[in-house]
């Protein structure tokens, strides 16, 4: 717990973006790729905080290339909301309003008899249960840095 609070804090500004950079492409980059898709002043700046997540021990540096890799995940900030699949970043409650509006759909075209006291609640419940997740999951998506 005292790790993730140290992260939390040195994990700031342009070194966190830096690092969610490095987390969603999940290849190797080089300082100068990693100042052009942070849109960065100089290179020198994008070498900064890439030695900071070194230090941390977030990231390594290849000896060929200078490339740096992440070594690490850390679910600090935003990342404890968010799933790593393959390179692709889901927001989490984004699986659960999948499998609801899944089960919704599948209620109300295979399952449902007519339109009775229990079927109307289980639409009503079912429903607002979806529409809870999709808004958790779209406001999830909005707070990612880029």
């Amino acid at each position: 717990m005292e790790d993730e609070t140290k992260l939390d804090y040195q994990l700031r500004g342009k070194a966190w973006k830096v690092y969610w950079l490095l987390l969603k492409n999940g290849y190797p980059m080089s300082v100068r790729e990693v100042q052009r898709a942070l849109h960065l002043s100089s290179p020198s700046v994008a070498q900064h905080h890439l030695e900071r997540l070194y230090d941390l021990g977030l990231v390594q540096k290849s000896e060929i290339g200078s490339q740096y890799s992440l070594v690490r995940e850390v679910k600090i900030g935003v990342l404890r909301h968010f799933v790593k699949l393959g390179r692709l970043l889901f927001p989490r409650y984004f699986f659960y309003a999948v499998f609801s509006t899944t089960f919704l759909i599948f209620y109300l075209t295979m399952l449902i008899q007519g339109l009775t006291r229990e079927s109307l609640s289980i639409i009503l419940f079912g429903t607002i249960i979806t529409t809870i997740f999709w808004y958790e999951a779209i406001r999830v998506w909005s707070l990612r840095p880029f």
